[in-house]
């Protein structure tokens, strides 16, 4: 069976009010980037579906594509066809003959979001199954319980058939919330809080801090991998790579062991926030989870952020360590993750940290250092690195 259309339905867009073009436009583009491998691909808006007309391409590797698409609920293999009862009888009975087995059930399940049609939905119902029995054979009726479920949306402009689902990825499109910057160190939280924030919308883009030769070309690129993971979700991602030895390596001569912790976060979180304001992004995601580490207490919590007024967005404050893991693996970034190289976060760590850092007292060390001239050159130095989509197969159900 050849279908033509691949009809997609929102699920959280559908809440929106007079905002809602925004994010079905939003919606299409994220689709179209995509899809842009194939060529002549039609798109149709309507208030409450997005219609790709196939003109003739194979289904099986756009469904596939648009799987990880944020915004989407759910999408249907379509046959189009004129509101026009014989019509829709045909074209019922070709999608169910091209599917059903022996001994199948069937249902036929019809959406009239054109109320004037003529006939109600029990009389279509009647109609195309009535039509469907007599030419078939070895298929019965089972309306609680069937094998095949026969959808009839019917709307003015034309009828469209569907008997197949797939589940999507759910969320919101991804920019339609704006942007945001990830603090990404390569460990196992920091993905899955960015897998988490395109969920909700938000266009991401990483910060990595690196330390050679403490760090090795190893973690720099585990990070790009655990980058390029992501991509599959939104399409593309810059990476910023910050030179980060200088400053760590003036913080462990200068601030107290146990202190070195907090001043390292707050410096990263510095340059990160002149980063964000230099590409024009309204917040900073980290991975943190909330008392997991020394530095993720609410005490750290409140010395580290002090160094900035912009909102730090944390996705797994409340999640415990498995449930990340459990993320992490669905969405493949975990086995990278694990990749034994350090990186800036792991080195020159503290042996007694301090869980309740005091700000006043982590100001007066700092103070003692003009760390300004050192971010500056940081930044200054900062290396982007533009990562694309390359096809990638997830179970993508499991997790939505």
């Amino acid at each position: 069976m050849i279908f033509d259309h691949i009809l997609i339905r929102f699920g959280e867009i559908s809440t929106k009010g007079r905002n809602r073009i925004k994010f079905v436009e939003q919606l299409r583009r994220n689709i179209q980037s995509v899809l842009t491998d194939h060529e002549g691909l039609k798109y149709e808006v309507t208030r409450d579906r997005l219609y790709i007309h196939l003109n003739g391409q194979k289904h099986e590797d756009i469904a596939e594509k648009l799987k990880p698409v944020f915004g989407i609920q759910s999408f249907s293999l379509a046959l189009k066809c004129e509101s026009d009862v014989e019509q829709m009888k045909q074209a019922s009975l070709e999608a169910i003959k091209n599917l059903y087995k022996k001994n199948d059930t069937f249902k036929v399940s019809t959406r009239r979001a054109d109320k004037q049609f003529p006939l109600d939905t029990n009389e279509l119902n009647y109609e195309i199954g009535r039509h469907i029995l007599i030419n078939t054979e070895d298929l019965t009726v089972d309306v609680h319980n069937p094998i095949i479920n026969l959808r009839v949306e019917v709307r003015k402009e034309a009828t469209y058939i569907t008997c197949f689902d797939y589940k999507g990825a759910g969320g919101l499109p991804v920019g339609a919330s704006g942007k945001a910057m990830l603090l990404l160190s390569g460990g196992i939280d920091s993905p899955v809080a960015g897998f988490l924030t395109l969920k909700r919308g938000v266009a991401i883009e990483m910060i990595h801090f690196f330390s050679p030769p403490y760090t090795s070309e190893r973690a720099k690129q585990k990070v790009l991998d655990l980058t390029k993971e992501l991509t599959a979700y939104c399409g593309e991602i810059k990476v910023h790579i910050v030179p980060f030895t200088a400053i760590q390596e003036k913080i462990r001569a200068q601030v107290p062991e146990n202190y070195s912790m907090t001043s390292t976060r707050r410096m990263m979180l510095k340059i990160a926030d002149i980063i964000r304001e230099k590409h024009k992004a309204l917040a900073l995601i980290t991975g943190e989870s909330l008392g997991q580490v020394a530095s993720q207490t609410l005490e750290s919590m409140v010395a580290i952020n002090d160094v900035t007024s912009t909102p730090v967005l944390r996705p797994l404050i409340t999640m415990d360590k498995l449930e990340i893991i459990k993320i992490a693996e669905q969405i493949g970034t975990h086995s990278i993750s694990i990749r034994p190289y350090e990186d800036c976060c792991t080195i020159f760590t503290p042996a007694s940290p301090k869980t309740k850092p005091k700000l006043e007292k982590v100001s007066r060390f700092e103070s003692f250092v003009d760390f300004d001239e050192m971010i500056e050159a940081a930044v200054e130095n900062t290396e982007t690195v533009i990562i694309k989509m390359e096809e990638k197969s997830n179970d993508f159900e499991s997790l939505f």
